[in-house]
């Protein structure tokens, strides 16, 4: 009679004559595994995996030449070995090095061009200047202000003017300003460029001493760059500069900055006021009550439009720009009506 193997093999009567038996065995264990290894329980296991990493020998200290030139993605990579300080605290706690950086191009997007681009870029030009450098600005598309410059501390013998129109042009003079390491600075205003006319660009600042600005539209977000630090700069109410860092090597710069930048030689003429015209209000002229109609009145058939004569035109009813801003009469020069007319009665 077949019998059917269960475990140690059990004999089972369910299994008629003639029919195969069947039998169940363990399976089968690796050889590098400990005899009876699987009946520990998982403390034991554990246990017997932290008695077989101690054996490990134990990593080797990284050598300090190596820990020094190791950069993490998560900290601000170390600048360049040329390093301008912008002029802004803020703003150089948030760039790699600790301000403007040498040997590689810095990509300044604008919503407009000639709004912010001094005043972002000027004060890290003295230094510049002051060590006997030349600042050249290729393509400006304004003429440069000679007394705005040299009220931000640039020497006029030291500014370069390249009057290029065409985008190939200001590319060329660029190019051929970096090669040949005649600046001590390079200001380009490039409205079009191709990705590798840029990436060439790059290539050859590896090798130029002093920062390169490039000043493009703000439609060029979008577009690759091989700039390694790109910035966004619009133009606050408040005379400030809001700074959006769209690429740097280290972290995402996720809060934008707000840097405050008065214009060269105003800070002397306007008013803590206008200093704050996001904080004016205009003056609103009283408006005289409105008397109730008595309701025993009789009603009146027909009215009278007034005329012209008597309400005046719509421009002198109108409140005009200085009855709404008062603040603004000491800015532009003008007399106060009000100061006017109270020094005439005293």
């Amino acid at each position: 009679m077949s019998s059917l193997l269960l475990g140690e093999g059990c004999p089972s009567p369910l299994l008629g004559r003639g029919e195969a038996s069947l039998s169940f065995t363990d399976p089968p264990v690796d050889a590098a595994t400990p005899p009876h290894a699987a009946l520990n329980s998982p403390t034991q296991n554990l246990a017997r995996d932290a008695a077989q990493q101690a054996v490990k020998p134990a990593l080797t200290a990284i050598p300090p030449a190596v820990a020094e030139a190791l950069w993490r993605g998560d900290a601000l990579g170390r600048g360049t070995d040329t390093i301008w300080p912008s002029g802004f605290d803020a703003l150089d706690g948030e760039l790699p090095g600790g301000g403007w950086p040498g040997r590689q191009l810095t990509e300044v997007l604008l919503p407009q061009f000639s709004l912010a681009e001094w005043r972002l870029v000027g004060p890290s030009l003295r230094r510049v200047v002051a060590d006997g450098a030349a600042v050249a600005m290729v393509g400006p598309p304004k003429r440069p202000h000679l007394p705005g410059l040299m009220h931000l501390g640039l020497d006029e013998r030291r500014l370069v003017w390249i009057q290029a129109q065409a985008p190939s042009e200001r590319l060329w003079c660029a190019e051929q300003l970096i090669k040949s390491n005649a600046a001590g600075a390079v200001l380009a205003w490039i409205p079009q460029a191709a990705p590798e006319q840029l990436r060439r660009l790059q290539v050859l600042a590896q090798s130029f001493e002093g920062p390169v600005f490039l000043f493009r539209p703000l439609s060029a977000r979008n577009d690759p760059s091989p700039a390694p630090l790109r910035l966004q700069v619009t133009v606050d109410i408040d005379w400030a500069l809001d700074i959006a860092i769209l690429k740097r090597k280290g972290p995402a710069h996720e809060t934008p900055l707000k840097l405050a930048s008065i214009p060269g030689g105003l800070e002397r003429v306007l008013t803590p006021r206008v200093t704050r015209p996001s904080q004016m209000r205009p003056v609103v002229p009283a408006v005289p009550p409105v008397q109730p109609v008595p309701a025993s009145a009789e009603p009146r058939l027909a009215v009278r439009s007034p005329t012209l004569s008597e309400t005046g035109s719509d421009a002198s009813r109108a409140p005009s720009a200085l009855a709404l801003f008062p603040e603004l009469t000491d800015v532009v020069g003008r007399a106060d009506p009000a100061a006017s007319s109270a020094g005439a009665g005293r």
